[in-house]
Order: C-alpha cells, then structure tokens, then sequence
C-alpha cells in the first residue's frame, strides 16, 4: 500500500511544497499554504471509486430518469426544505448561528427516523450524557437512536460499516479530523479531508448524513468553501437566538428547488413545524399605523404574505440613515432615487429605517413597490389600509414590472381576507378571486395614486 505523502498547498494558486513557509513562492501570496496529503502514485488494489462501482459510459438516453427515491424525515417543513424528503446517499449541510437550534432539529430528526431505520448520532461537541438529557428535556423517543462520540473519520467510518445506519449525523464537521494529517481539527486541510471520506463513504453506502458546521462571524459557513460544493445540499438556519421563530433556508439542493424556506417555532419542547407561515408573520396591530404593509413574496414552492415596516424622520446628519433589515440596503438607495425623481417625494434630507417582520429575508425584487409604499405612508404619516396588498418590481424609469407566481400570490392574499390589491398590470388575473378588489399599475405615478384612495 503507498504510503500517504503530506505536502504544503497554497490555496490561491494551488502550487505545493514540501515545507510550509509564509509566504508561497509561486505567487507571493502570504499565509495561504495548508496541509494536504497526496497518495502514492499506485493506489491500492481493490479500492472502489467514488460511487462504489467501476466507471462506465453510457449515452443519455441509456440513462434511467425515473425519479430519485425519497423517504420522510417526520417532518414537512424540514422534507420541503430537502425537496420532498431525504435521498440515500446525500449529503446535507446545515449551518448556523451558534444557539440557533442545529442540533435540537437533527436530534429530533433522528430520534423520529429511528423508529423505522437505523439511525447513528456522531457528536463531537457533547458526551453521550449531554445527549440524553436532551432528548428527556424534549420527550424524544430514547430506546432506537444511537450515540457515539468520537472526532477521529477513520473510527467513525469503521464504526457506520458495522452498523449501517440509514441515517447518520456529524455534530460537528469542525472538530472530526483525519489521522493523515498533523495539523488541528477545524483546519481548512482537516475540513476538507474529512468531509471528502464522509462523501465518500455516503456515496458508496447509501448512508444520508448530515453534517452540521459553524459559522463565521460574518454568518458564511467556516472553513474551505470547497465544503459547500462537495455536498448535495446547504441549508442555513437563520432567526434571532431570543426570538421564538426559526427559518431553515436552503441555498443549494442538487434533489430539490433552491431558496426553499422552512418555517419553525422554538418552544419548550423543541422545534414545532409552522404550516401556515402567513398567520405567524401578519401579526399586527389592531389599528392601521403609518408605515406598515403587507406584501407577498415567494418562497421555494408557496407564498408567503409578511409585512414591511418603514420609519421616516428628519435627518441631522450630513449623510443621514439608510438603514435595512431583510431587505437590500443598496437597493432601498436606488429606489428612494426613483421615488425622488419619478415620484416628485424627496427624502435627502430624512433617516430612512426598513424591516421586515419577523426576521425574515426578502431577496427578490417583488418587495420594490411595498418598500415605496411603507416609506411614503411614514412620510406623510398617513396609514395605509390593513386589508392591503402591494407587490411589485420598480424599474429605473419608474414602471412596475410583473413578477413570477402572481396569481399564488393573490390567492395566499384572498385566503387571509385582503380585500384590495395594488399589482404590476402583467399580474392582474382575468378573473379576481374572490372577495378581493385588484388595482392594475403600470407605472410608479399611478401606484402612488392608488395607495390613499
């Protein structure tokens, strides 16, 4: 069997040395080199390949596209995040803040897929103890799920032959290392060794595993980025640590959409599904107050009605405030230039504060025409209807462009007893649904007419 050679890569250019230096020689990067192993020119025999079998070529039309086979999780927010349910062989990446619910949603997770496959806890982090008395905190079925705690890939791969779990979770990526490297767990080299042997041994299984990773403090996965693209899916659990909500978001799925969001309700018992997200996010005041509206945005697969708070005042700065929570602040500057110039409705010389309840991210272009309106009704300190609707793309020019899924969208409205809607034109259904009156615009001037009527 060759024998494993520990080589020096830089990660900028990719150049390898024997010894670790500084500075790369190649291309003068500083502090770039890490640790990598290197096989021997002549694997060893009998070694399968990445997907247990030997590589063979066939055509297209010689390949199956009979749909992958998928089973539950128990849990349908968590089975749409993953596009319909977990596939063998898949390697599912969640992350986020610390204290966000990582590990209670996997606990649970497994503690349900237990009861029907066999299911492997691998923790790094916690004893075997710690474990337990969570799973009693939360009243999880105890007597299927198996714990072990080790860090080292090798022992744990050993172990996952014999056992065969079905499903299996690695808490966390950060502190499993590999004996063929020297240098700390948690290290760019030991996070990609690792990760690549876990794939591997997934794919050549049919194991589903799970890994959990931390995060930066700029809220990117840690470690090599290499991690997100050797995975089948990268889901981040966002929301505040206080807050009783949690968003499951997934960013990559090779087996599902992206940008699908799950919704979840931290409670004393651990993480609830939220079913109808609308009815959470469009808690509001009795009264209509200047500043608010609703507007309905997609999510992956449905739509989802949250609301848009703004909160104008008079500026003593000489640059004053543009401050966005959920939204894009880039994008908030860009549309108050629209609202100046095509809207004849200044607000150079005002603090402009943005948010989105809930804690929720807008990402889609949708929210440009129910900014506007949140931002003008606090100016003018008049408030808007609370049976309103408003979605809508604004274009520099200052035209309302239509955006994808409009007739869902006004659908998941009239279900929640909205009685008027302010749409781009090319969203405006040919027949309403019922009960709910629906305002067609095509440019920024007439929306602006239709808010206060």
């Amino acid at each position: 069997m060759a024998k494993a050679k520990r080589m020096y890569g830089c990660t900028e250019c990719g150049s390898t040395f024997p010894k670790w230096a500084g500075q790369c020689g190649d291309c003068g990067a500083w502090n770039t080199l890490v640790e990598t192993v290197i096989e021997g020119a002549s694997p060893p025999s009998g070694r399968a390949g990445w997907a247990g079998d030997q590589a063979n070529i066939k055509t297209l039309a010689e390949v199956s596209v009979e749909e992958v086979p998928r089973f539950s999780t128990a849990s349908g927010e968590l089975d749409r995040v993953l596009g319909g349910g977990l596939v063998d062989g898949s390697v599912v990446l969640i992350g986020g803040d610390p204290g966000i619910g990582k590990s209670t949603i996997l606990l649970q997770t497994l503690c349900a897929i237990a009861q029907r496959f066999p299911a492997l806890y691998v923790t790094g982090e916690e004893s075997q103890q710690q474990v337990a008395m969570r799973a009693r905190r939360l009243d999880l079925p105890q007597d299927r799920l198996k714990v072990m705690t080790e860090t080292c890939i090798e022992a744990i791969i050993a172990t996952a032959r014999l056992e065969k779990p079905k499903v299996m979770v690695i808490d966390s990526i950060q502190t499993i290392f590999t004996e063929q490297l020297q240098s700390a767990p948690g290290g760019v080299a030991q996070v990609r060794e690792s990760a690549a042997l876990l794939v591997r041994f997934a794919k050549q299984s049919g194991t589903a595993i799970f890994l959990v990773g931390h995060v930066t403090k700029e809220g990117a996965l840690a470690g090599p980025r290499v991690l997100e693209h050797m995975v089948d899916t990268v889901l981040y659990f966002e929301g505040e640590s206080d807050g009783r909500l949690r968003l499951l978001r997934a960013v990559k799925n090779r087996f599902g959409a992206v940008n699908e969001l799950g919704v979840f309700g931290m409670t004393d018992k651990g993480l609830k599904e939220v079913t109808n997200p609308s009815a959470i996010f469009l808690t509001r005041a009795q009264e209509a107050v200047p500043g608010s509206v609703v507007m309905a945005t997609w999510e992956g697969t449905r739509p989802m009605l949250v609301e848009v708070q703004a909160l104008v005042d008079t500026s003593h700065l000489a640059n004053p405030r543009r401050v966005t929570l959920g939204l894009d602040q880039n994008r908030l500057a860009m549309l108050l230039a629209v609202l100046h110039r095509h809207g004849s409705i200044p607000t150079y010389d005002q603090d402009v504060f943005i948010n989105v309840v809930g804690g929720v991210k807008v990402l889609e272009t949708a929210a440009d025409l129910a900014l506007m309106a949140a931002v003008i009704s606090s100016l003018r300190n008049r408030p808007l209807d609370t049976d309103l609707l408003v979605f809508g793309e604004v274009g520099l020019s200052g035209e309302i462009r239509p955006v994808p899924s409009g007739q869902e969208r006004l659908k998941e409205a009239a279900k929640h007893g909205f009685k008027r809607a302010i749409v781009p034109r090319g969203n405006a259904p040919k027949e309403a649904p019922a009960g709910l009156q629906i305002i067609a615009v095509t440019r920024l001037e007439q929306a602006l007419d239709a808010l206060f009527e």
